[in-house]
């Protein structure tokens, strides 16, 4: 099949895939699953995919593995998405990447890039969750399907979401009280913020989600359907008896497919991460005392200079700006991949809503509190999107009789999701940054080779291990790990030859980026002289030298 027929087999399955949806939309399950297979038609000798397991709702989750060759014996990079159920612009961001590189891999660049290094997708960890997106009554959720006492009480699933006005979309309650935590922001009344008591304020709203309080025990939709969070279950920090953390870490078909698969891929060399947690846009920093701990909880100071080498990569490449404060939540798999894992670990959520500037009406000095709600209202009027807030209405609720009740308030996923029109762009942005990421992937060879006659038969063997990528060979974290293979070099003499000094075998640690190490053997004998050097993150070389 030429080139020409690939492109139309994967254009026809595109638009199989959206059949009589709405194209300018996030695809579900059953179209990220037909977006795959038509990757593995039109490409099959460069991507290979498979099952890793089925959720508890059945789900598959996906891997996609490409490159040319031996995909399993050069530098990788794992590319994972949908680790939150309700970041929906992971899972395009992820087969994006796929869809993009895969298209351009006629391309002599491409090629070369495919042949030196391999790439692991995973688009979505979370597809009970995300279907949520696109159900009859749309809410943020990142829970599977497995049904949970989330709220202890004995019963499962008694407390779900409602939606009261019928409108398709779960947003929220404010109720006039004078316990209230809450007030409506000055800056713009329609966003309730939190009232600090250290600055005189007063609340005046509870503030629920939509729904009843259907087990009376004050707290709204605390047990719905569902489920433990992907990104609540991993073994980094696991947090205990946190609804959605699930009984025990890895406690779930998705969490630990991936994990027994990605333990078994060596060469994996870094982890992107497409979620909320961001250490792309602004890198982490060293602490010394958490890495003097027992069980460490920051990072190396050698891994904290990647980081922020990779960080200036990033921001550099897609131009992303203005990037909120982001923390890790216990169990995340961000963190999981650098504490647990021992690599490379880099996220981002792709995408953030800009800081907008005040409108025609107000004057930018007069806008003094950060509220996510009103930037957001903002934004989206000067980029004329509607129907993403619903304006607060005066409702009966029997949980509140003969009080003051409003519905409204910012719909579910806008805040982490952008409209779909900006997703091509998104798509492209992180695309070209992993490609500049692939090409400072470590890559060691063997030079400076030299031979030096001693007399008595001996010999001086001396050649340079040279790391020729800008990202060490291994973390430091990684010198921790057995799952983290150091660069083996091999000393292979002919029969009649004999090792005097140095090691026939032996372990290198990390070569940082551009760094080398020299090594040297005496060696007694003549005849051919073979060294092999190489780990599976960095990839191998063989030189052969006659004494």
């Amino acid at each position: 099949m030429n080139n020409i027929s690939k492109t139309i087999v994967l254009l026809m399955g595109i638009f199989l895939f959206y059949g009589e949806t709405n194209a300018q939309d996030y695809s579900n399950y059953a179209q990220v699953s037909q977006r795959i297979n038509a990757l593995s038609k039109s490409y099959p000798g460069l991507v290979r995919v498979k099952s890793l397991t089925k959720t508890f709702g059945g789900k598959d989750i996906w891997m996609l593995t490409i490159g040319s060759g031996q995909t399993d014996q050069k530098p990788a990079i794992a590319i994972v998405g949908g680790v939150e159920g309700s970041h929906l612009l992971g899972t395009e961001l992820a087969l994006g990447f796929a869809e993009k590189l895969l298209n351009a891999s006629s391309q002599d660049s491409i090629k070369a890039l495919l042949a030196k290094n391999t790439f692991y997708v995973f688009p979505n960890m979370s597809p009970d969750a995300t279907e949520q997106y696109f159900s009859q009554v749309r809410y943020a959720r990142s829970s599977n399907a497995r049904p949970t006492d989330d709220d202890r009480d004995g019963k499962i699933n008694e407390d779900p979401f409602e939606d009261l006005n019928k409108d398709g979309k779960i947003n929220w309650i404010r109720v006039e009280d004078a316990t209230g935590k809450y007030r409506s922001n000055p800056e713009d009344p329609r966003s309730m913020i939190l009232a600090d008591p250290s600055k005189g304020e007063i609340g005046k709203y509870l503030l629920f989600s939509e729904g009843l309080d259907n087990d009376k025990d004050g707290n709204f939709n605390e047990d719905g359907e569902g489920g433990v969070h992907f990104n609540k279950n991993m073994s980094y920090a696991y947090p205990n008896f946190v609804p959605g953390s699930g009984e025990h870490m890895v406690s779930e078909n998705e969490n630990r497919a991936l994990l027994d698969n990605l333990f078994e891929m060596f060469n994996i060399h870094s982890v992107i991460t497409f979620g909320p947690y961001n250490n792309l846009s602004v890198p982490v920093t060293f602490n010394a005392p958490a890495v003097a701990k027992r069980v460490i909880s920051g990072y190396y100071e050698a891994d904290s200079k990647t980081n922020a080498q990779v960080s200036e990569l990033y921001n550099k490449v897609t131009g992303l700006k203005d990037a909120p404060k982001s923390s890790a939540t216990g169990g995340d798999f961000a963190n999981w991949a650098y504490f647990h894992y021992g690599r490379n670990s880099f996220s981002t959520p792709g995408w953030w809503v800009p800081k907008a500037k005040a409108d025609t009406a107000r004057k930018e000095k007069d806008l003094k509190i950060e509220d996510q709600v009103s930037n957001y209202l903002r934004w989206a009027k000067s980029e004329k999107i509607e129907g993403s807030f619903a304006e607060w209405k005066k409702i009966d609720h029997p949980d509140f009789p003969g009080q003051n009740v409003e519905l409204g308030g910012i719909d579910p996923f806008v805040l982490i999701n952008p409209p779909y029109k900006l997703v091509e762009g998104l798509v492209k942005k992180h695309h070209d940054f992993i490609l500049e990421l692939s090409k400072n992937a470590p890559s060691i060879d063997l030079i400076n080779i030299k031979k030096e006659k001693l007399g008595d038969g001996l010999t001086r063997v001396t050649a340079t291990l040279i790391n020729n990528g800008a990202l060490a060979t291994q973390t430091k974290v990684g010198e921790r790990s057995y799952w983290v293979k150091k660069i083996s070099v091999k000393l292979i003499p002919s029969a009649n030859q004999s090792i005097i000094s140095g090691r026939k075998n032996q372990m290198i640690d990390a070569i940082e980026g551009q760094g080398n190490k020299t090594l040297t053997w005496l060696i007694k004998g003549s005849g051919k002289l073979s060294i092999d050097a190489g780990s599976p993150t960095s990839g191998s070389k063989s030189i052969e030298l006659a004494l």
